[in-house]
Order: structure tokens, then C-alpha cells, then sequence
């Protein structure tokens, strides 16, 4: 009898887990889903209907394969080709939509009084959305991701590496880069070159130089490591997997990525180790570098300064995007849209000639380059690195009219605000730096939300100032020695691959002047 209850309470015990079991499956893939979905109806966002159980991920990959599978002419309208789910729906469902991934709700702003506030984040109200998957891989807890205190003790850090001074010291560095790649130009002088691939070099070789110091060369072994588990990502991003799946069956990428991870984390941790023991001998003084000063802050003696060595391994990885990424998009794009604009090419090349000569660029010059300020831009504004902003909804708040639930995620389209033709005008695909003559908010009629290309508020990225000051230098040195056109056997191909970029790459013809 008494073995017969024992298996009778096992049997009942197993039995309440299995329910439990089926009602949170259902309660997360039916029920939550559902719930919002009448809940933004009511409020006039509609979307796609919710199906299970990928969500809408099918129907956007399928949209995004027609749209990028194909070459484009010579025109700037891209926002159909790189989100046509955005503009699709924008179209048919207002400027403020619903879409699934999955079983999770994803709220798509693009209006820009909503996005102010989501991006104002008054009370901490719309704080970062968590990272899962390949992306947590990639970014870990960083500056780009996390928040409150974490976030607080890297970003003064950051603030100091990134900003004002240290970067007028950047200067020199950046410009002994650009005279290397200039030197090997040389050769090339009359024949075709993809910029765009030079660009991705040399940008690499300048934050390495400036995030690792004396250790540049094994940064940059870390930044192809890195590069490798971006591409892994970003194909990733629409497919999805059943929780605890990969736990029992691993896709190649899966295990690719887990390699790459644990490789990355050694490569930093050898550096990390190195840098301390020469930094305690005093063999090394370059703690002045983001590496050095991230040492310093995993080693403060004071617990409240001092962050973790995952959290350091993490912001070495990030910094890779932010300081890497988005210059070489930042430059080739421009490059591009001043090879097919000679007018403005010729604008640029007056200015930078009647500040510098044949001279080295100086910080005190960049700073008053104000037509190449303009061109930089338009291109940023047309051809902007990072394509989305994502916020999440930290507790069931009120946005303007709307009531939004808890943990649901915030989606902000740049590329539709950036080609928006309310805000712009007709004329939003043409390329008109002079747009920005009188600053961006005259530019934008005072939207502050229209123009994100580094974001806004308090959470504006770090490397701005970095990358257009890389960025000047660089154009800069290449308009004093060259006059550059688009080669004949250039294609048009923008695409999405974490970051805006020409894929086919930016080839142009170099004309030494």
C-alpha cells in the first residue's frame, strides 16, 4: 500500500509539472500574444496577425530576400530594399505598427514625437532591450547594452577615452594610419580600387591602435574573430529556435559561435593578464588606451569603481562596432556619394586645401570643416550606418495616447525617419548637403527625433565624435592628393549585414592631383 502512494504522489507530482509545463507554453505562445494583440488593436496599432509559431520572421525574411536579391540603379531610395517590412507597413498599418517575432510583440515607431520620448527615457521608463542568442554573444553586457550602474561606470570611462582631449591626442595616430594606406595608393593611381575594403583596413588598424595601445596587432587578430561572429549573427537574426533546442542539437552556427566566443574571451584575457603584469612593473605606461584604463577599472580597489572581467571582455567586443563598423560605412558611403557629385567633391576639396594646404589635418581644423560637416551629414542621413534603435518597456507605462504593456519591445526604424519625405521634403533621396547649412535643427524643422544616425539623449553613442573625426581625417588626406571617380564597373548593392554597407563594395577610379 504504502509503495502504491508513493507512486500515486510521483505520478501526481509529475503530472502538476507537465501542466505547469503546457500552461506556461501556452500562457507565452497563445494567450500573452493574443492579449496584446487586442490590447494595441484597441488603440489603433495593427499589424500583421500574429502566427504561430514563428510570428511574422517568415514573412519578413521572404520580403527581404525579393528586395536584396537584385541589383539597384544609381538611386538613393534604399528604405523599400533594406526594411520593405517597414515600409510595407508603414503604408498599410500608419507610422506606428505591431509586428511578432516569435511569440514576442515588437511596438514599430516612426513617429518622431514617440521616439523623443522612448529615446529621452525619462524615470528609466524605456530602458535597453535585452540581449539573447547570437547577439548576446556578440555584445555581452556593454555600454551598448546595459544599464543603471554598469552602464554608469563605463560610460564616464568611455566619456573620457572617446571625448574632447584624448581625442585631439587620436589625431596624429589616426593620420600615421591614413599616410600608410595613402603610401600603398601610390600604386594604384589610374586603376579601379574598392574604398570600401581599404577602409575597412585601416579603420580596423585605428581603433586597434587606440582600444589596445601597444597591443594593436593582437587586437586586430580579436577584431576578426569578432567580424566572423557578427556574420554569424546577423544571419541569424529572423531564424528562430525553440528554447532548449540547442541544448540537445546544435546548428553549425550555434557551435561556430560558441568557438569564436570562448576564443575571443582567451585572446582578451591573455592580453588583459599581460597589460597588468607590465603595468605593475611599470615596463608598460600605455594605461591610457581603453584597454589600460578597462585593467585599471577591473583591478580598483574601491568595489563601487570597479567592473567585472566579463563586463571588460565585453566592452572590448563592442567597441569593435562602434569604432569600426560604422566609420568604414561612414566613409565608403561618402566617398561614393562624393565620387557621383563632383560639384560637392570639389566644395570639400576647396575647403580642406584652404585650411590645411598639403598639411597634415590639426583637431583646431577639423573642427572647422564646416562643408565637409554637411556632406557627412546627408550621408549619414542617406546612407546611416545602424538602420534600427531598439528600447524596451520597463513596466506598463503611458506613451502619449497609447498604452503600452510590460517588457514589450520598441522598435525604431532610423532608415524611415532618415527618408521620410514629411519630414525632408520631395526632394529626401537627393543628395543635398546644403540641407544642413544652418545646422541640423534647422535642417530637420526642429524634429529632434528625425536625425539619429548616433541616436539621442542620454543614451547617444559614445563613438560619435570618433568617427567623424576619423572620418574628416581621412577624407581630408584622400581630397589632397586625389580627385576620384566612380569606375564604370561599379554596382550599386546596398544591403543590411548589421550595419548599412555597399556589399559589392565602393569602386572608384583615384586621379592624382
Amino acid at each position: 500500500m504504502a509503495l502504491v502512494l508513493v507512486f500515486l504522489i510521483i505520478f501526481i507530482s509529475s503530472l502538476l509539472v507537465l501542466l505547469r509545463l503546457i500552461f506556461t507554453f501556452v500562457r507565452k505562445a497563445w494567450l500573452t500574444p493574443i492579449t496584446i494583440q487586442k490590447m494595441m488593436k484597441s488603440q489603433g496599432i495593427e499589424g500583421l496577425p500574429y502566427d504561430f509559431p514563428h510570428g511574422n520572421t517568415r514573412v519578413i525574411s521572404a520580403m527581404r530576400n525579393r528586395s536584396m536579391n537584385h541589383l539597384m540603379d544609381m538611386s538613393h531610395d534604399i528604405f523599400p530594399r533594406i526594411q520593405p517590412h517597414v515600409h510595407s507597413w508603414i503604408k498599410t498599418y500608419g507610422l506606428n505598427f505591431i509586428n511578432w517575432h516569435g511569440s514576442e510583440a515588437q511596438l514599430f515607431i516612426t513617429e518622431p514625437e514617440l521616439v523623443k520620448e522612448v529615446l529621452s527615457n525619462r524615470d528609466g521608463a524605456y530602458p535597453k532591450m535585452d540581449m539573447v542568442g547570437y547577439a548576446k554573444k556578440l555584445l555581452g553586457v556593454s555600454l551598448i547594452t546595459s544599464e543603471g550602474e554598469k552602464w554608469a561606470k563605463v560610460r564616464k570611462l568611455a566619456n573620457h577615452t572617446f571625448h574632447a582631449e584624448s581625442l585631439k591626442n587620436m589625431i596624429p595616430e589616426m593620420s600615421r594610419s591614413m599616410e600608410s594606406m595613402l603610401e600603398k595608393w601610390k600604386d594604384l593611381e589610374g586603376r579601379e580600387i574598392d574604398v570600401h575594403k581599404e577602409f575597412g583596413l585601416v579603420t580596423t588598424e585605428v581603433i586597434s591602435r587606440t582600444a589596445f595601445g601597444s597591443s594593436y596587432v593582437e587586437g586586430k587578430h580579436i577584431f576578426e574573430m569578432v567580424a566572423r561572429l557578427t556574420a554569424i549573427t546577423v544571419r541569424n537574426v529572423y531564424k528562430l529556435r525553440f528554447p532548449g533546442i540547442s541544448l540537445i542539437l546544435k546548428t553549425k552556427d550555434e557551435i561556430e559561435a560558441e568557438k569564436l566566443e570562448k576564443a575571443i574571451k582567451k585572446s582578451i584575457l591573455d592580453i588583459v593578464k599581460l597589460r597588468k603584469v607590465n603595468m605593475d612593473e611599470g615596463v608598460d605606461d600605455s594605461g591610457s588606451d581603453y584597454l589600460g584604463q578597462l585593467v585599471k577599472m577591473a583591478n580598483d580597489s574601491n568595489e563601487s569603481k570597479r567592473i567585472t572581467v566579463e563586463q571588460m571582455i565585453d566592452e572590448l567586443k563592442a567597441v569593435y562596432g562602434a569604432g569600426h563598423l560604422t566609420t568604414t560605412s561612414l566613409l565608403s558611403w561618402t566617398v561614393f556619394l562624393l565620387a557621383i557629385n563632383q560639384e560637392w567633391q570639389d566644395k570639400v576639396r576647396e575647403e580642406v586645401t584652404g585650411l590645411f594646404g598639403k598639411k597634415i589635418p590639426t583637431s583646431d581644423g577639423i573642427a572647422r570643416l564646416k562643408t565637409m560637416n554637411m556632406v557627412i551629414n546627408e550621408s549619414l542621413r542617406l546612407y546611416p550606418p545602424a538602420i534600427t534603435m531598439t528600447r524596451k518597456v520597463d513596466r506598463e507605462i503611458k506613451l502619449r495616447n497609447l498604452n503600452l504593456p510590460a517588457r514589450l519591445n520598441i522598435f525604431i526604424s532610423i532608415l524611415a525617419l532618415h527618408h521620410s519625405s514629411e519630414i525632408w521634403g520631395k526632394d529626401v533621396h537627393c543628395f543635398r548637403p546644403e540641407r544642413f547649412a544652418n545646422g541640423v535643427a534647422k535642417a530637420t524643422k526642429n524634429n529632434a527625433a528625425a536625425f539619429l544616425p548616433f541616436g539621442m539623449g542620454p543614451r547617444t553613442c559614445v563613438g560619435l565624435n570618433f568617427t567623424t573625426n576619423e572620418a574628416k581625417v581621412a577624407l581630408s588626406m584622400i581630397l589632397q592628393r586625389y580627385r576620384f571617380t566612380l569606375s564604370d564597373n561599379h554596382v550599386h548593392y546596398p544591403a543590411d549585414v548589421f550595419i548599412l554597407v555597399p556589399k559589392n563594395g565602393v569602386l572608384v577610379i583615384l586621379h592624382p592631383i
